[in-house]
């Protein structure tokens, strides 16, 4: 049993619940302090996971780490994708127009405004359960930065040209109903997010690599997450620069060799259509000079 994995499931699989620490302590029988030592990957006996398995209304073998795992909350899912890259040595991405591990922090502060602007548009009581849901993921997505410039393991990121032109043109949220001197800041945003790509694609920096297709976009957009012992496929349904409180959905996260296996194929193909390097840089700086 790894403790460490059950530990980590456990976190991400409690705010799934929407449960808090101290509520599921009380149905378990145990103290907070008690819980939050299980999440830090302390000795839990097989019982006490078979009930905490029925108490989240999940599969023992999720919470052991051997079967598939299933997100509705983004904040759940957040969490759980924040745990597989800390320990991952490569990230391949196949999902829309950036990679948001190598976003700058201008990303982040207009993301924030976003999902401020956003709860105070929410209709009462909703707005404190917006600010609360927007705290919470912005939390989870500092530590996700953080935890990638402090170990920088290798990002492979294939972008398709149609989400980059959406991006562009409709800045971050583009889905979502802002003041116009909120959306224009958007658009600037995504402009900057996009000459960075440009500068890191002519750079070619050691460990971070970006591919651009022309092709149709995916149905599902995936990541691959590799460590020295197993590899972990995460489906995400969940739009990056969509309110957290406000998206329906079912993430899903395996370790499954066939699966991995079968979206890992697609992901080379892709690969080997793609535009790399200063070639995709070009086809960038196109788009840029369209949007303009």
């Amino acid at each position: 049993m790894r403790f460490n994995e059950i530990g980590q499931q456990l976190r991400a699989f409690r705010l799934e619940s929407g449960l808090r620490a101290e509520e599921v302590a009380a149905r378990l029988g145990v103290s907070r302090a008690a819980l939050y030592r299980y999440e830090k990957g302390e000795v839990i006996k097989l019982d006490t996971v078979k009930r905490l398995a029925e108490l989240l209304k999940i599969s023992p073998l999720s919470l052991l780490g051997i079967g598939i795992e299933y997100y509705t909350r983004a904040a759940a899912f957040l969490e759980r994708l924040r745990q597989l890259e800390e320990t991952a040595d490569q990230v391949l991405q196949l999902e829309g127009p950036f990679c948001y591990l190598t976003t700058s922090d201008s990303y982040d502060a207009a993301l924030r405004e976003v999902f401020e602007a956003a709860a105070e548009r929410a209709p009462a009581p909703s707005g404190v359960g917006f600010h609360a849901a927007a705290e919470q993921a912005m939390g989870i997505l500092a530590q996700r930065k953080r935890a990638y410039a402090q170990r920088k393991p290798n990002v492979i990121a294939l972008l398709f040209t149609a989400a980059i032109e959406r991006f562009l043109a409709a800045g971050i949220a583009g889905g979502v109903s802002l003041p116009e001197r909120l959306r224009r800041h958007c658009r600037e945003i995504a402009m900057t997010e996009v000459e960075h790509i440009i500068s890191l694609m002519e750079a070619e920096p050691m460990g971070v690599q970006f591919g651009l297709l022309n092709g149709p976009e995916p149905s599902g957009p995936f990541s691959i997450l590799r460590t020295r012992e197993r590899t972990a496929l995460s489906l995400n349904p969940f739009r990056m620069d969509t309110h957290p409180a406000d998206q329906t959905g079912v993430a899903m996260i395996t370790h499954s060799d066939e699966a991995v296996g079968a979206h890992q194929r697609i992901a080379e193909a892709l690969w080997q259509e793609a535009l790399k390097g200063p070639a995709g840089a070009v086809r960038l700086r196109e788009l840029v000079a369209a949007a303009r």
